[in-house]
């Protein structure tokens, strides 16, 4: 890498913690902040859209949380990564390889800032394929993510009805509920967004808006809709607009 300035994702789910790590990277010269996200899917989405250099990660996060994300990146882009975490002293070897580093919370600056100079010169020593080789070699040592189940529990009428991820070509909110869409049918379950969207694959799922998620293998077409918004045209002909917020994962889906 050249001595440009090092392109930047920040992602934590804690505010406090994400603006103290804005505050701290403000100061540093090498550093363009081109991102940032709350959660583990919006930072797949950001990874995808932004293909950021660096990315200063938050290990527990709800839903996916930090070794989830650069799975779902790993065949997209690979970012040198600079885990930030509560893990205590043991929990932290598992991060003592050459493809990775850590800062421990609460973030001391002396030891953030050496995180990242550690991060510069390994990123204009190093080619980016040789990042992420050792990268997928890490991955293989920590623990695997933990296994979806392939199907949703639908209850309805005292029953309990179940249906297959690899069925279900949308989703959307519908007031405090979610409306499930699996070919001809439809199903009603008492979950939220957030708790839906935990339960996808994130190589396959995608939020476009803030109460949509498609299955991008069932995306037919994407036309372009006013001030930037998009309209995607799904295998069966329904029409779902994509939100401003989700403008990238759109972006990224069309390449």
């Amino acid at each position: 890498m050249s001595d440009a300035r090092i392109r930047t994702l920040i992602v934590d789910d804690e505010p406090l913690a994400l603006r103290r790590l804005r505050a701290l990277l403000a100061d540093e010269a090498d550093i363009e902040i081109v991102g940032e996200a709350a959660n583990g899917t919006e930072a797949v989405r950001a990874i995808a859209g932004e293909r950021p250099d660096l990315v200063f990660l938050d290990v527990q996060m709800p839903g996916l949380d930090g070794f989830d994300v650069l799975r779902a990146t790993a065949s997209i882009h690979q970012p040198f990564v600079v885990f930030v975490t509560a893990h205590d002293e043991h929990a932290i070897r598992a991060f003592e390889v050459q493809a990775v580093d850590y800062v421990l919370k609460p973030v001391i600056e002396t030891r953030f800032r050496e995180a990242v100079r550690r991060a510069i010169t390994r990123l204009r020593g190093e080619s980016t394929a040789d990042i992420a080789r050792q990268m997928a070699q890490f991955l293989e040592r920590v623990a695997p993510a933990p296994a979806r189940s392939g199907r949703i529990a639908v209850k309805r009428d005292g029953r309990v009805n179940f249906v297959r991820i690899e069925d279900i070509d949308w989703v959307e909110a519908e007031g405090d509920l979610v409306r499930v869409h699996a070919g001809k049918d439809a199903h009603t379950i008492r979950e939220t967004m957030a708790q839906i969207e935990a339960k996808l694959p994130p190589e396959r799922f995608m939020r476009v808006h803030r109460s949509i998620i498609v299955n991008t293998e069932r995306v037919r077409e994407v036309q372009p809709w006013f001030k930037g918004d998009y309209v995607l045209i799904m295998h069966d002909g329904t029409k779902l607009r994509s939100g401003r917020t989700y403008r990238q994962s759109v972006q990224a889906l069309i390449g």
